[in-house]
């Protein structure tokens, strides 16, 4: 299975590289796009190399989608191939994850109405205002959808991927 992790610079570090490494131990392929290919430095100093450009990127090709945290969202929201991508993963009801200020970018998308979700708490308004359910919760699972608060739901937010990805592998 391959995995699509979306983020730029200013991303929180833990949630972008805690998937990064967690998926890979499950033996998935994980690409990492962005605005550019290069590199893009976290809010605490580490660097991580983006592998596809966000206009080069097929959503065919790939069976989940993660969306970590920090300040990168608000930036990647102004994308319309970010915004695009994450429609398409939901149209194809893909899994999709997002934690801290990765809902920003389904907020963008439109795609929350209706469904269960949690976020950061700065975020947690116009979460409500998209049309989600907002749940107070380390991790909510909705159908295709995982989403957490902040770091230290890290453990649970991805115990809810990986159970969810292995039920779409069978």
């Amino acid at each position: 299975m391959k995995a699509l992790i979306i983020s730029a610079d200013n991303f929180e570090d833990s949630e972008l590289l805690f998937p990064y490494y967690r998926l890979k131990e499950e033996g998935f392929e994980v690409d990492i796009a962005s605005i550019a290919r290069g590199k893009i430095n976290g809010k605490h100093g580490y660097e991580v190399v983006v592998n596809r450009a966000l206009r080069d990127v097929d959503p065919n090709e790939y069976d989940a989608l993660i969306l970590p945290g920090g300040k990168a969202p608000a930036a990647l929201r102004k994308e319309r191939a970010a915004v695009e991508i994450a429609k398409d993963f939901f149209r194809r009801n893909k899994p999709v994850a997002a934690i801290c200020h990765g809902p920003q970018i389904l907020i963008t998308a439109g795609v929350l109405t209706g469904r269960r979700a949690t976020c950061y708490r700065s975020v947690a308004e116009e979460l409500k205002e998209s049309g989600a359910f907002y749940e107070d919760s380390e991790v909510v699972v909705d159908g295709n959808l995982v989403t957490s608060r902040q770091p230290s739901d890290l453990p649970a937010f991805m115990r809810e991927i990986v159970s969810l990805l292995r039920k779409a592998s069978q």
